[in-house]
């Protein structure tokens, strides 16, 4: 990757809408579970849209591999976590498969605000449909006119493209993603503990990550350019 002024403008604008995503799913989860009567994350100071705590509850998955991942690939990847009480989550399973439901859907809502801001753009005429070559993730829309256009059409694609992403990953029913939990909600009580129990063993949070990152994309790339293709044609 080269160190042009360019890249690393528009490597600062990966990182501020990858951490302020992260920030608003993990402190939906945090919000979600202090309203459904679990203190933990509130205590821990994660309900807030704040960046800072949940950067330094989690400095490795939010500035080392987002950074890394970004020079060698360029895009972002990485993590952030809201703690909880697993004696709460047993005692109430329902209530935290509705938890682990928060994060998905803010990135949901952040998501369809991306879709606004697009709509707005074409309607003012800064933003226009890319005539050359296929879409890229972080580049769904161009600037109609060089200068601002340009920076609004990177920052709304990569806030469209990663919440997108990220909502539809969280919710593969693998654990540790939010999915595995959101399962608990159709379950009854005591299948929903036994299975909170099962899933809890760490062979398999790695095999459910393992699993999920083998096969993802395989799901990902065909609903995302359905999705894309929708937001086309209501620009």
């Amino acid at each position: 990757m080269d160190a042009s002024p360019e890249t690393l403008l528009y490597g600062v604008a990966w990182y501020v809408v990858f951490v302020f995503s992260l920030t608003v799913h993990e402190a939906s989860h945090a919000w979600a579970a202090l309203k459904l009567g679990d203190e933990t994350a509130y205590r821990g100071g994660q309900v807030t849209l704040n960046p800072i705590p949940h950067i330094l509850r989690e400095p490795f998955g939010t500035v080392v591999v987002p950074l890394l991942s970004f020079a060698l690939m360029g895009w972002m990847m990485g993590w952030a976590s809201a703690p909880y009480d697993p004696h709460w989550a047993a005692r109430h399973p329902k209530r935290a498969g509705l938890m682990a439901l928060a994060g998905p859907v803010s990135n949901l809502v952040l998501m369809l605000l991306a879709a606004v801001g697009l709509k707005i753009g074409f309607a003012t005429g800064y933003l226009a449909v890319p005539t050359e070559g296929p879409f890229d993730i972080d580049h769904i829309v161009v600037g109609a006119a060089a200068g601002a256009g340009d920076g609004l059409a990177a920052v709304l694609s990569i806030l469209f493209s990663l919440n997108f992403l990220l909502f539809l990953f969280n919710l593969v029913p693998l654990p540790p993603l939010d999915g595995a939990a959101v399962v608990q909600l159709v379950l009854p009580h005591s299948w929903a503990v036994r299975y909170q129990e099962f899933v809890a063993q760490p062979m398999f949070a790695l095999l459910g990550l393992i699993i999920a990152w083998r096969f993802f994309g395989a799901i990902f790339w065909p609903v995302y350019f359905v999705v894309v293709t929708l937001l086309y044609l209501t620009l």
